[in-house]
């Protein structure tokens, strides 16, 4: 890889105690009320879901749509070890970190939502695991993922503590670690979008198409970009530090022009297939898909020109927009677009409690991005970052 001077990572420092570690502790604690309840008395107990919506949004939300939102390593590391793009690499850490949680999280909302969870040990059991199911390649790929980027981040924990024999004996071995956190995302998330495949016809032709674990794929490496866009100005406005213009910029051009292919890709799908004229009935579907798109168009003007990059708060925009519609796609195939048959009488909304679980496991990453940021070597120290713009 080319070389490239980088600023050290350093911790931000300052109290661990303020309104936001505080609200966060409250929502923890709230939805680890609900969760005793839950492992106690059953999913019916918290949830609403049903022989007709087996998935709510502890799966749909927390798995599907958080393991997407944690997709700002993948994302990043394809640009430095595969593009040799090294002047990227201050972004690796602040962006594997958020990706950690995300997707440590994501494989706790799956222990959720587990109606006997008790027996969670069958997934890799050869008795009773099943390799031919894509639920299953899932589960492997992303349990290993999630301990791969543990293994990727441990330097971060090494240096803190001043181990650096073992850190140089890691750095020997980081590179099959590292090649792994690029090909294990690239199976799971094309494979969560085959799981809307082989749910037929009950998925409206909107979102069904044998396109979409390409679609889900390229999503991912988008929404990767927008987090790590919106991550990064907000962690600058709340850490007071100066936003890292010389990355983000460049990158804002990456991520729009795999955002065109991505578009390419789904208006084709669409026209190829003749699905095109469902968006044009009057439906919830049919209006959350137009608002899904809107998202994606919007970053083109936001971001559409140099000068309109070069201003941090339509980054942030960008970012959000792009984020917001992977959310509604996700949503849209698992949800709003999933379609009972006739006279089924199914019906999903989330109850109170599965929205406060939801917010606990967001407060979960929100609370723990803090405590590692103030206290370990993860962002660029602040004074060479601003010598460098």
């Amino acid at each position: 890889m080319a070389n490239h001077p980088h600023a050290a990572p350093t911790p931000v420092g300052g109290s661990l105690l303020n309104a936001a570690t505080l609200v966060c502790g409250l929502l923890i604690a709230i939805m680890a009320a609900i969760l005793l309840v839950r492992f106690v008395f059953g999913l019916g107990a918290v949830t609403n879901v049903n022989d007709g919506y087996s998935w709510g949004i502890w799966v749909v939300v927390d798995v599907m749509i958080g393991s997407a939102l944690a997709c700002g390593g993948f994302s990043v590391a394809m640009l430095v070890y595969i593009f040799n793009r090294g002047e990227y690499h201050p972004l690796v850490r602040p962006a594997l970190l958020a990706s950690l949680f995300g997707y440590t999280l994501a494989g706790g909302g799956i222990f959720f939502d587990l109606g006997r969870w008790w027996n969670f040990w069958h997934i890799f059991w050869p008795g009773y695991a099943n390799p031919a199911s894509v639920m299953f390649e899932v589960a492997v790929c992303v349990t290993v993922y999630i301990l791969v980027m543990w293994i990727e981040f441990s330097p971060v924990f090494l240096e803190k503590f001043g181990l650096h024999n073992a850190k140089k004996t890691l750095n020997q071995w980081i590179f099959f670690f590292i090649a792994l956190g690029i090909v294990l995302p690239m199976m799971h998330q094309s494979s969560l979008g085959t799981m809307l495949v082989v749910m037929g016809g009950q998925v409206n032709p909107l979102w069904q198409t044998p396109a979409v674990p390409l679609i889900y794929l390229l999503t991912a490496i988008i929404i990767g970009y927008g987090v790590v866009l919106f991550e990064s100005c907000v962690a600058a406005a709340s850490y007071r530090r100066s936003i890292e213009m010389h990355l983000l910029n460049p990158m804002s051009k990456i991520m729009l022009g795999v955002l065109a292919v991505y578009l390419l890709v789904r208006v084709g799908d669409l026209v190829w297939r003749g699905a095109l004229g469902v968006a044009f009935q009057p439906s919830l579907a049919a209006f959350s898909f137009w608002l899904e798109n809107l998202f994606f168009v919007a970053p083109f003007f936001l971001i559409g020109s140099a000068a309109k990059r070069r201003n941090p708060a339509n980054l942030f925009l960008a970012g959000l927009a792009i984020m917001l519609g992977g959310i509604l796609l996700r949503l849209n195939g698992f949800l709003i677009g999933y379609q009972h048959f006739t006279g089924s009488g199914w019906t999903y909304f989330p109850s109170f409690t599965e929205v406060m679980v939801t917010l606990g496991m967001f407060s979960v990453e929100v609370l723990g991005y803090i405590i590692i940021t103030r206290r370990f070597p993860v962002l660029p120290r602040e004074d060479a970052a601003v010598a460098t713009q």
